[in-house]
C-alpha cells in the first residue's frame, strides 16, 4: 500500500474514534470458544437483535504494546503472505489480517465457517513482520486479542498471482476491485445521520464469519454491526471477475430513532477536473476517484450528476421510488487526462448499487465536502428510505454492489454525458461576464450519434433554478460526432444554482439527464 493510499485509508478510519464518547466501554476478556459453535445467518441475526435491546459497548484492550503504536509504527507492520489462511492449502481465497493498534484499538473477532459450525481464527505476532526500530519493542510470541480488519486475496488478474480482492478496515468501510482496477472508492455497511445536525455516527463491524463453501469461484462473509443507535447482521456473497459482484443482505435492529438512515453508502474523492481545474496549481489535468453520480430511475430514465469540490458543504437530494440503481462512477478512463503514474486514477473502479426487491419511496442523497487534499474522501452517496427508522424497528435491505470499469454502452438508446467543462460566461477568449458561468456538456452515443448535424427534429430541454439562461446553443462536433450543449447561466440570488438538461425529440428522450449544482464561493 502506498503512503498516499495509507493516508487515505486512515483518514476514513480515524472517524471511528469519536464512537467511544458517551457509550460504555469494557476491557476485552480475550475469551473465545475453544471449539466449534453453531452458526447460521439466522442465528447471527437473532443474536444481534437481542443485542439491540442492551446498551452499546465499545470493547477495549489493556495492552501496553498495542496501545502505544503510532502512525510510523503502524506503517512498519506487514502481514506475512506465507501466513495467509488458505495459502498452505493453495485455496482460491486467502485471508490476510490487519494488525490492531493506532487508530484501531478495539478488537475485531474473526471466525471460519464450515457447514453449520464456526471456529475462531487466532492471529498472533508470528503472522506479521515488524520492521525497523519497532522490531526491538515487539514482545516475544503473543496472540492478538483480535484484528483491525482483513482482506481477501484471489487470482483476479492472473492465475499465478494472488491479488488483493477486497479489504474490510475501519468502522464498516470496505473496498473491492474488478479485474484491472486499483483501489479507489469505498462502500460502507451503513451511514447513520451523515450530514444531519445531530452529528454522524459510525457503525462498526465487530465480528466476521468467513464461509468458503464448496464453490471455488465465490466466498461468503457474514458480519455483525454495532453502534449506539442500532445493531445489524450482514451477509456478503463475493463473486470476483471482470466486474466483481457482491450480493449484500443487511438486517438492521434499531436501538433508537435515527433521523437519516443511509443504506448502501458509497464514499469517494473528487478534487478537480476540467470544470474546476483553474483552482489547483498541479501538473495533472484531473484528480478524482469518481467523476459522477449515476441514478437509473424506475422508469428507465438515467440521471448523471457530475461531482464537484464546492467552496462549502453541499448536498443534493434525488427523489425516487424503487430505483433500478445508483452509484459513483469513474467514466474517464484515459491516462492522458490524469497523468499520474503512481495513483492511476483511470483504473479506479466504479461502483453501482442495484437494489433487490421493493425499496419503496426515498431519495439518493449526495454530500460534497470541500477539500484541497486528494487523501480526503469528500464525496458520500447513499439511499434514504422515506419511512423513518424508529427504535424497535427491524429492517432488511438486499442489493448487489458491482465494482469494475463499468463502461457506458455507446449503442444504448440514450446518449450519455461524455464530458463536462465550465468557465467564465461570455465569448470565450474574447470577453467574459463576471456574473455568469459557461457550462459545456458533450453527449455521446445513443440514437443521437446517428442524427445528421442539421437535424431539426430534436431540442435541448433545460431547467435552471436560482438563475437564468442567458445563452444556449447545441451543435454536432465534427471531430468526434458528440453533440455539444453550451449554456451561459447568470444567478438570480445568493443561493446555489440548480441546472438540468437533456435532449428530446422523436417523441422520446434522446439522452440521459445532466444535473449540476453551481455553488459559488
Amino acid at each position: 500500500m502506498t503512503r498516499r493510499n495509507l493516508l487515505k485509508s486512515t483518514a476514513l478510519s480515524a472517524m471511528i474514534l469519536p464512537l467511544a464518547s458517551g457509550v460504555f466501554a469494557q476491557e476485552a476478556s480475550g475469551d473465545l470458544p475453544d471449539g466449534p459453535m453453531p452458526f447460521s445467518f439466522d442465528r447471527l441475526s437473532d443474536e444481534v437483535r437481542t443485542l439491540a435491546t442492551q446498551p452499546h459497548v465499545v470493547e477495549t484492550v489493556d495492552d501496553g504494546f498495542l496501545n502505544t503504536l503510532t502512525y510510523d509504527d503502524y506503517r512498519a507492520i506487514n502481514f506475512l503472505p506465507e501466513r495467509a489462511r488458505g495459502a498452505a492449502e493453495h485455496l482460491p481465497f486467502q485471508i490476510h489480517s490487519f494488525h490492531m493498534g493506532w487508530l484501531f484499538p478495539s478488537p475485531v473477532r474473526m471466525f471460519e465457517v464450515t457447514g453449520e459450525e464456526a471456529r475462531p481464527m487466532i492471529f498472533s505476532s508470528d503472522d506479521f513482520e515488524y520492521r525497523g526500530e519497532l522490531a526491538a519493542r515487539v514482545p516475544q510470541h503473543f496472540d492478538l486479542p483480535g484484528v483491525a480488519g482483513f482482506r481477501l486475496h484471489y487470482a483476479l488478474n492472473r492465475p499465478d498471482i494472488m491479488d488483493e480482492l477486497i479489504a474490510f478496515l475501519g468502522a464498516s468501510y470496505f473496498r473491492a476491485l474488478g479485474r484491472g482496477n486499483s483501489y479507489g472508492a469505498s462502500a460502507r455497511g451503513l451511514a447513520v445521520n451523515t450530514g444531519a445536525s445531530e452529528g454522524e455516527e459510525f457503525p462498526t463491524f465487530t465480528r466476521f464469519y468467513i464461509d468458503r463453501g464448496t464453490d471455488p469461484s465465490r466466498i461468503v462473509v457474514y458480519a455483525a454491526l454495532e453502534s449506539v443507535s442500532l445493531t445489524g447482521a450482514y451477509r456478503f456473497e463475493i463473486n470476483p471477475g471482470e466486474d466483481t459482484v457482491i450480493g449484500v443482505t443487511a438486517r438492521l435492529y434499531m436501538r433508537r430513532d435515527v433521523s437519516v438512515l443511509g443504506v448502501a453508502p458509497l464514499t469517494s474523492m473528487f478534487l478537480y477536473s476540467e470544470k474546476n481545474r483553474a483552482e489547483f496549481d498541479d501538473y495533472r489535468p484531473s484528480v478524482h476517484d469518481s467523476d459522477g453520480l449515476k441514478l437509473i430511475r424506475n422508469g428507465g430514465d438515467v440521471l448523471w450528476r457530475p461531482l464537484n469540490n464546492p467552496p462549502r458543504l453541499s448536498g443534493s437530494f434525488l427523489g425516487e421510488e424503487n430505483p433500478r440503481g445508483f452509484g459513483l462512477i469513474q467514466r474517464d478512463r484515459d491516462f492522458e487526462n490524469y497523468q499520474d503514474a503512481e495513483a492511476y486514477y483511470e483504473r479506479r473502479p466504479s461502483i453501482m448499487v442495484q437494489p433487490r426487491g421493493d425499496w419503496g419511496k426515498g431519495y439518493v442523497r449526495l454530500l460534497e465536502i470541500p477539500t484541497d487534499l486528494e487523501t480526503n474522501d469528500n464525496i458520500v452517496a447513499f439511499w434514504v428510505p422515506e419511512a423513518p427508522a424508529r427504535a424497535g424497528d427491524a429492517l432488511e435491505f438486499s442489493y448487489d454492489l458491482i465494482w469494475g470499469a463499468l463502461p457506458e454502452n455507446p449503442d444504448a438508446d440514450l446518449a450519455y454525458v461524455h464530458e463536462m467543462r465550465a468557465g467564465h460566461g461570455g465569448v470565450s477568449g474574447v470577453e467574459h461576464d463576471g456574473a455568469s458561468r459557461k457550462f459545456v456538456i458533450d453527449f455521446r452515443g445513443g440514437m443521437m450519434a446517428r442524427l445528421p448535424a442539421d437535424d431539426q427534429n430534436f431540442e435541448a430541454v433545460v431547467h435552471v433554478t436560482g438563475g437564468e439562461t442567458t445563452h444556449m446553443h447545441h451543435e454536432r462536433l465534427a471531430a468526434n460526432g458528440d453533440w455539444r450543449l453550451v449554456l451561459d447561466v447568470t444567478p438570480t440570488g445568493d443561493g446555489p444554482v440548480e441546472l438540468s438538461a437533456h435532449f428530446a425529440g422523436y417523441d422520446r428522450k434522446l439522452s440521459e439527464v445532466w444535473l449540476y449544482q453551481w455553488v459559488r464561493a
